[in-house]
């Protein structure tokens, strides 16, 4: 790799008290988890090359496919050899993409001294197939699933180090899980970035709003689809997928401001070189060790938080990176989320946050001017490992640039403008959009839930309205349709936990919601289910906890009960007297469920999954 230009921001301001205070509580709650979890991981490490520990008939079943040249090193078992964890499909079109990358991670660990080998693939479903579909109930548990298969890949003991090709939704923070699983090895996640920009999501939201109205045909409405998702790459909007990749670039996970570089850009080649070079550098081989283990502690995940606070990113990270830090031993809930976000200034308008796309982003300066004016202003923990190198998060702070070479292209990082290229996208922590995060905690006496502040209009901060009480999303269209909805109301969809049907997104029935506010109405949001990163404008309190078929008491409200979202004061609540409401039973289904399209095999996750706020985890559950 190519050094990188000096951006260490300017003045740096000491850690900001919150920031301190939320992460001094964290690692409190979190000690003794925590000194169990890297004590494991020490019982792991010291013992050379892992192929020296197979014994011959291992080494030879693990090396019997390989080409002679390979095969030598790895039966001499003297170079390091790197596990590629791979969820390539070419479905995905943000996965797509990665259909060549083995091979090229092969050859590149030959020239810098290792061996590489696909340890295994893990499943990549895409929700925006699934959307309104039976298979977006597995989607969820998909993330468990994929931790699991990571887990069973590196199981074999035949790697010094793990390289991540994954990008989406449930993807991301499942091979961030399993690869923390085995947190004795190094880890960097390379990404594939996203296509280029098409019909912008405002366009395509409003057409969507038009057919949901009946103005727009179905041949309308497709080709406005794929005039908007268009080719290999990640979908452009700043959803979770790419705030999957936000949140990794924080936590110093990729090689700084590798995200959104275009899949057919020469400088993506080259940082996936980079990539491979680097992994080997932090194998116990050399004197950089840095098992992602132990790089990924308390102060990191707070980083994480907080990039997705500042960016207004996707509300499913509530949930994920609640899982995500349980995996490396470290407690956080929505309280913490909810304090940093007081003092977190949100610095991005990304769609649904805006009008922009990631590309947009990217542009302006994109993850590594985020992270460079939350550090400058002490709203981020500077002194942390990273995959780059000894200087901290202050490595991520620069971006990479194609430089030629006789020898090759190589990639050099460079210092950022001072000032946004694009203030209308991305702006300077003196300058922000809002003096607080993108996310809220709501709770009151129908539970506790998240709400993405960031994509609300100021004025849709406050909702007061009659609820119509709603168990499916079909139900909710079907009342639309039949014209029964154009009025003020707060929609109250329940028995959409995870132990209910696995929380699938809810996405089905926005363009419904968006419309009818686009008509003057007042309408809200309230549901135990999931809406992800493109919520867009309707104020949702969503993952309301505990579920309805739980006991939760959102299962309570009745059609006609006044409720009440106020994103100023952080409430959520049924205007009921409390005599009333305490007495009150719980809804329980009006039809029994339905299990099939694969639904009838994840009976035993939806028993034992925990609450959205300990992450929704079917793998830790003590």
């Amino acid at each position: 790799m190519s050094t990188s230009a000096s951006n260490t921001p300017a003045n740096i301001n000491p850690i900001n008290p919150t920031v301190a205070r939320v992460t001094e509580r964290i690692t409190e709650r979190s000690k003794t988890l925590r000194t169990a979890y890297l004590a494991r991981l020490e019982k792991m490490r010291g013992r050379g090359p892992r192929r020296a520990s197979l014994s011959c008939a291992n080494q030879a079943h693990a090396n019997a496919a390989m080409d002679s040249g390979t095969k030598i090193w790895l039966n001499q078992a003297q170079k390091p050899n790197i596990g590629i964890i791979t969820a390539y499909n070419d479905m995905l079109s943000a996965h797509q993409p990665y259909e060549s990358y083995p091979q090229q991670i092969r050859q590149a660990a030959l020239r810098f001294g290792g061996t590489a080998q696909v340890a295994g693939a893990v499943p990549a479903m895409c929700d925006g197939v699934t959307q309104g579909r039976p298979g977006m109930e597995l989607s969820l548990f998909s993330r468990d699933v994929i931790a699991q298969a990571t887990a069973v890949a590196l199981s074999h003991d035949a790697f010094d180090a793990t390289l991540c090709l994954g990008i989406c939704d449930k993807i991301v923070p499942g091979l961030l899980i399993g690869a923390l699983a085995f947190g004795h090895l190094p880890t960097i996640f390379i990404p594939a970035g996203p296509m280029g920009s098409g019909l912008s999501n405002k366009e395509k939201a409003a057409v969507r709003e038009r057919y949901a109205q009946g103005k727009a045909t179905k041949e309308e409405l497709l080709a406005a689809e794929s005039a908007a998702y268009h080719s290999a790459g990640t979908c452009t909007f700043y959803g979770t997928a790419n705030s999957n990749q936000m949140l990794l670039e924080a936590m110093g996970l990729h090689l700084p401001g590798a995200a959104f570089i275009h899949p057919g850009d020469p400088l993506r080649h080259v940082l996936t070189d980079a990539a491979v070079e680097r992994v080997l550098q932090l194998t116990e081989h050399g004197d950089q060790f840095t098992p992602i283990g132990k790089l990924v502690d308390e102060k990191v995940i707070v980083n994480a938080v907080i990039a997705l606070l500042a960016t207004g990113g996707s509300t499913n990270h509530t949930i994920h990176w609640v899982a995500v830090a349980r995996a490396a031993g470290i407690l956080i809930d929505w309280q913490d989320f909810d304090e940093l976000s007081s003092v977190i200034p949100l610095l991005t308008r990304v769609y649904p946050n805006g009008t922009a796309d990631v590309n947009a982003f990217e542009d302006a300066g994109g993850p590594t001017f985020v992270i460079r004016e939350l550090l400058s202003a002490g709203l981020m923990h500077a002194d942390v490992k990273t995959v780059y190198g000894n200087q901290g998060l202050l490595g991520h702070t620069s971006r990479p640039a194609l430089v030629e070479h006789p020898e090759g292209n190589k990639v050099q990082w460079q210092t950022l403008p001072a000032i946004s290229t694009n203030h209308d996208v991305v702006r300077n922590v003196s300058d922000p959009f809002a003096a607080t995060g993108g996310l809220r905690l709501l709770q009151g006496n129908v539970g506790r839930a998240i709400v993405k502040a960031s994509a609300v209009p100021e004025d849709a901060w406050i909702v007061r309205a009659p609820a119509i009480v709603f168990e499916s999303q079909d139900a909710l269209v079907g009342a639309y349709k039949a014209g029964e909805l154009n009025k003020d109301f707060v929609a109250v969809v329940i028995f959409q936990g995870p132990q209910a049907n696995g929380m699938p997104e809810l996405h089905h029935f926005t363009p419904v919601l968006g419309s009818l506010m686009s008509a003057g109405y007042k309408v809200a949001l309230v549901t135990d289910g999931r809406m992800s990163g493109a919520s867009g404008k309707v104020p949702a309190a969503l993952h309301v906890s505990p579920e309805v078929a739980q006991g939760g008491p959102l299962g309570k409200v009745r059609d006609g009960d006044m409720m009440e979202l106020n994103v100023h004061t952080g409430e959520l609540l049924a205007l009921v007297d409390a005599a009333e409401w305490e007495q009150r039973a719980v809804r329980t289904p009006s039809t029994e469920a339905t299990f099939d399209y694969g639904r009838e095999l994840f009976a035993a996750q939806r028993r034992v999954v925990t609450a959205p706020e300990h992450g929704a985890s079917t793998l830790f559950i003590d």
